[in-house]
């Protein structure tokens, strides 16, 4: 199954190492960050699992719940929480989806045959509050990911889906942002009365907003 930007993140029910959640109940109203691993007691895994436990208070502030996926068994995952918090100092804080059977890694297209048919791919699933696919990504196996990255870029999600602005390149929160194309001046001028610097008729930068 191919999942693009815009489709309706599939909903599931899973055994974690939480106990029993489906996903769209699990997420409540807020926002979801899900990740899938290639296997228990691996190392570049290991790591990372640890720094979304360390940045648990950075994913609550943005009313983000992260979730991971690894296709082993809910006692492999328990067993593995023992070495993430003895080698990275931060214990699992989140539930880990045990897919012996690969039945939601499917549904997500998280195996890709070319790289490897047994075990899933790093990818990365955010979803918005209206359980829609608001970013994919996808990492070789041999690739950590940079998950202040992923915080950046929910940043930028948020904030654009509030208000009609895109960030540029680099952006972190508090930077400066562009006006859509698709307002108009006098649109924008009720929108941002503090006006603008037009570099281009097509490039209209603003300060962030803050409401």
């Amino acid at each position: 199954m191919s999942l693009q930007l815009g489709d309706t993140a599939p909903d599931f029910t899973a055994e974690t190492t939480d106990g029993p959640i489906t996903l769209y109940d699990w997420m409540g109203d807020g926002w979801a960050v899900l990740f899938s691993h290639p296997k228990d007691f691996t190392p570049v895994c290991t790591t990372e699992l640890g720094e979304v436990a360390r940045l648990k208070p950075e994913f609550d502030k943005r009313h983000v719940k992260a979730i991971g996926l690894s296709v082993d068994g809910l006692d492999e995952h328990r067993r593995w929480a023992g070495d993430i918090a003895e080698t990275q100092g931060h214990a699992l804080n989140f539930p880990l989806i045990a897919d012996k059977d690969r039945r939601i890694a499917d549904m997500y297209g998280m195996i890709h045959p070319n790289a490897d048919d047994t075990f899933t791919v790093r990818s990365v699933f955010v979803i918005g509050p209206d359980k829609k696919l608001k970013l994919t990504l996808t990492y070789p196996a041999s690739t950590g990911r940079n998950f202040e990255e992923i915080l950046r870029t929910i940043d930028s999600l948020q904030l654009t889906a509030k208000h009609s602005v895109a960030t540029p390149v680099n952006w972190r929160q508090g930077d400066d942002v562009i006006i859509v194309p698709s307002l108009s001046d006098e649109q924008a001028r009720e929108k941002f009365p503090g006006g603008w610097d037009m570099v281009k008729p097509y490039l209209r930068v603003t300060r962030q907003p803050t409401d």
